[in-house]
C-alpha cells in the first residue's frame, strides 16, 4: 500500500497541531511481521522514486484508485492529507516555508485562485500540462490546472415544468418562476463562481438585478447541498434548481434504488446553449511554492492528465474530463451534447469577492 492517509486537524486547534500533530506517520515493520524480499525490493524502489505530500479537499473515496495507479506507475509514495478547502489553505499559510505540502487539490476555481493570489503556488513548466488542459481551464501563469469539469445545470420537475420553458440562467429571474426556484446559500462557492462569471459577462449592475430576481423567486430560504436541491425538486418543494452535473450522475449511478429513482425522476437542462454556453467549474491542482518534492509533484500533475487518470475521474465521480477526447461515463454521456462557456475560469476567481458582496446586497442568504 503506497498511499498513507492523515485526516486534517481542526484549524481551531493550536498552531502546533499544524506543524506537529497532523503529519503522516511512517509505518514500522515489527519482528512479528518480517519484511519479505519482494517488499524490501519495493521499499528500495520507493526510496529511489521518492514521495509526494498531497493536500486534498476532494472528499471522494474513489480518488484512492487514482493515487494507487500513480504509485504503481512511478513508485512514488503518496502521503494524503484531506480537509476542507479553507482549512487546507490556512494550514499551508501557517506552516509557511516549512510546509511539507507538495500538491494542493481543490474542488472549485475560487480556492485555486485564492491560493494563486496568496502566493502559495509556483508556476509549472510542463508542455504536457499546457498541451492537455485548455487555456480557459488553467491560470495564465500556469500555477494551477483544472483536472475535471462540472457543469452548473438546471434540474427541474418534468411534471410541473416543460423543457421548452427553459432557456438561460438569466430567465430564472423571470417572475413566472416566483415561488418555484430553490438553491444553495450564497456561501457556496459553486454559486459564487456562477455569479462571478455573470459579472464578467454582463457587468455588475445587470448581474445584481438578475440576482435580485432570483431571490424574489425563491420557494424557500436557501439550505442544503446540491443533492438536497435535487431531492427538493423531486419531492415537489420547488420546481427547479441549479446544481453541478455530477450530483445528478451520482444519483443515477447509485447502487441505492431510492437514489436512482430520484435521479431518474428529474430532468436536466444545460442553460445558455444559444448564447455564451453553460457555466463550468473545475476541480484542479497546483504545486505549492515551498514544495519539498517538486519533481514528484510535477510528475503527479502530469499523470493526472493521462487518459488513464482522466477516465478514472470520469467513471468514479461522474465528472467531465478536462482533457479533450476523453469520454464521460455512460450515465453522464446520456445527458447529451452541450456547449460550455469559454470564459477564462481565472476571471471567476478574480471576481469572487465582488460576487459575494453582490449576492449579499441582493438578499441571497
Amino acid at each position: 500500500m503506497k498511499i498513507r492517509f492523515s485526516a486534517l486537524c481542526s484549524v481551531a486547534a493550536s498552531v502546533a497541531l499544524f506543524t506537529a500533530g497532523c503529519t503522516p506517520e511512517t509505518p514500522t515493520t515489527t519482528e512479528e511481521t518480517p519484511t519479505t524480499s519482494a517488499e524490501t525490493e519495493a521499499t528500495d524502489t520507493d526510496t529511489e522514486a521518492g514521495e509526494l505530500n498531497l493536500y486534498s479537499s476532494r472528499h471522494y473515496d474513489t480518488d484512492a484508485e487514482l493515487y494507487e495507479k500513480f504509485s504503481q506507475a512511478t513508485g512514488i509514495e503518496v502521503n494524503l492529507i484531506e480537509g476542507k478547502d479553507d482549512e487546507l489553505l490556512e494550514r499551508i499559510k501557517t506552516e509557511g516555508e516549512n510546509s511539507p505540502a507538495d500538491v494542493l487539490i481543490t474542488v472549485d476555481v475560487a480556492r485555486l485562485w485564492r491560493a494563486q493570489d496568496d502566493g502559495l503556488l509556483q508556476p509549472v513548466d510542463s508542455e504536457v500540462l499546457v498541451s492537455a488542459i485548455p487555456e480557459n481551464l488553467r491560470s495564465a501563469d500556469n500555477t494551477w490546472f483544472g483536472l475535471t469539469k462540472r457543469a452548473r445545470v438546471i434540474v427541474y420537475n418534468p411534471e410541473t415544468v416543460d423543457e421548452s420553458e427553459l432557456s438561460t440562467y438569466e430567465d430564472l429571474a423571470d417572475p413566472k418562476w416566483a415561488g418555484r426556484f430553490c438553491v444553495r446559500s450564497s456561501s457556496n462557492t459553486y454559486n459564487q463562481s456562477l455569479v462571478a462569471e455573470k459579472i464578467v459577462e454582463l457587468g455588475e449592475p445587470a448581474t445584481e438585478e438578475w440576482a435580485k430576481g432570483l431571490v424574489s423567486n425563491f420557494a424557500r430560504e436557501p439550505e442544503g447541498n446540491d443533492t438536497a436541491q435535487i431531492k427538493a425538486v423531486a419531492a415537489g418543494e420547488c420546481d427547479l434548481t441549479l446544481v453541478n452535473s455530477y450530483y445528478v450522475g451520482r444519483l443515477r449511478n447509485s447502487e441505492d434504488p431510492q437514489d436512482q429513482e430520484i435521479g431518474n425522476s428529474i430532468g436536466l437542462f444545460f442553460p445558455n446553449q444559444e448564447g455564451s454556453g453553460t457555466h463550468i467549474n473545475v476541480s484542479g491542482a497546483g504545486i505549492l511554492a515551498n514544495a519539498p518534492n517538486p519533481e514528484q509533484a510535477k510528475e503527479f500533475l502530469e499523470f493526472m492528465v493521462t487518459p488513464e487518470a482522466q477516465e478514472i475521474f470520469a467513471n468514479n465521480n461522474n465528472e467531465y474530463p478536462a482533457v479533450d477526447g476523453i469520454e464521460p461515463n455512460t450515465v453522464v454521456a446520456a445527458f447529451g451534447e452541450w456547449k460550455a462557456s469559454q470564459l477564462p475560469l481565472e476571471s471567476f476567481g478574480e471576481n469572487n469577492a465582488n460576487a459575494v458582496k453582490l449576492m449579499d446586497r441582493a438578499g441571497w442568504k
